[in-house]
């Protein structure tokens, strides 16, 4: 899977922890860039490559995840999840077929980053679930309704 990462400068150790996770995974990685105090700029970089389809998936980290989520998610195509527990990375795939993963560097630690990044890698999302009517209605209002 070509997975981006992206962060501002207070995630930058983080973002090269989870890099050598996935690359350990057998996952191919790009590094999108960490110099840009302005998340907002990082954030919307990965969205859209992801969005487009230039990669399978992103990562994005900065102090508290929040802030790239929120940024990510301006995006049209672009389902950034906040992942901040087992439980959460799961349903970011899951339930709501999440495209970016967003962490905090400052609000979990590094072990936990790597498992949360782990599940999110590890599982698919399925069209012929529960949730899919549910995901199908978002991504149906972000192509209808988003400038």
């Amino acid at each position: 899977m070509k997975l981006l990462f992206g962060c501002d400068p207070n995630a930058a150790e983080l973002k090269k922890s989870l890099m050598a996770t996935a690359e350990k995974l057998g996952h191919e990685c790009v590094d999108m860039g960490s110099d840009d105090p302005i998340y907002g700029h990082t954030a919307f970089q990965v969205a859209e490559a992801v969005a487009a389809g230039k990669a399978d998936k992103g990562v994005l980290v900065c102090g508290t995840g929040l802030g790239m989520s929120i940024a990510a998610n301006k995006v049209r195509g672009a389902y950034a999840a906040l992942l901040t527990d087992v439980y959460s990375a799961q349903r970011a795939i899951l339930s709501n077929n999440a495209n970016i993963a967003c962490l905090g560097a400052f609000t979990i630690g590094d072990k936990l980053a790597q498992e949360l990044l782990k599940v999110f890698l590890s599982l698919t999302f399925d069209p012929n679930s529960s949730s899919a009517p549910k995901v199908a209605a978002y991504q149906e209002y972000d192509k209808t309704n988003r400038k």
